[in-house]
């Protein structure tokens, strides 16, 4: 097992924050890493998703999602080919620090055969794609005035 673990400090509300995260059809305007997104936020249906780490290849894949806590939590988990090969439990969490001040927490963990051999990659590729997806969010979660 390994985990990537990623936050930001961002000053709005966790409903302003959860607004954004879960307007997937959104994404392609705002989402440096997760370019597109499709489905239902409800637990147990599967999404389509296509991220794209920067300087790194595309990768498109149907996760399900295990958790929605609106304005809270986000978890969905994904795999390569078949479970147990290479599996990742994305976890977004969104945690109020002040009134309309919240940390934005990104993980991810990982396991399967697979990882060991991947994770190089992953720690660096995929970290700098959570990072930039964390300043994307915290960028328009702090605009005022504009409508999702």
């Amino acid at each position: 097992m390994r985990e990537l673990h990623t936050e930001i400090e961002i000053h709005a509300t966790a409903e302003r924050v959860w607004e954004l995260l879960t307007d997937l059809p959104g994404y392609p305007q705002w989402n440096p890493f997760i370019r597109r997104a499709s489905g239902r936020i409800e637990v147990g249906t599967r999404l389509e998703v296509y991220l794209q780490p920067p300087g790194g290849r595309g990768m498109a894949f149907r996760p399900t999602i295990l958790k929605v806590e609106p304005s809270r939590e986000l978890r969905w988990l994904g795999n390569l080919i078949i479970p147990g090969l290479f599996d990742g439990e994305h976890i977004f969490l969104i945690e109020k620090v002040g009134e309309e001040r919240v940390r934005f927490i990104q993980r991810e963990v990982f396991t399967g055969l697979l990882v060991p051999l991947l994770w190089r990659g992953l720690e660096n590729g995929t970290r700098r794609g959570f990072e930039a997806m964390n300043h994307a969010l915290k960028a328009g979660a702090e605009e005022k005035g504009i409508e999702l």
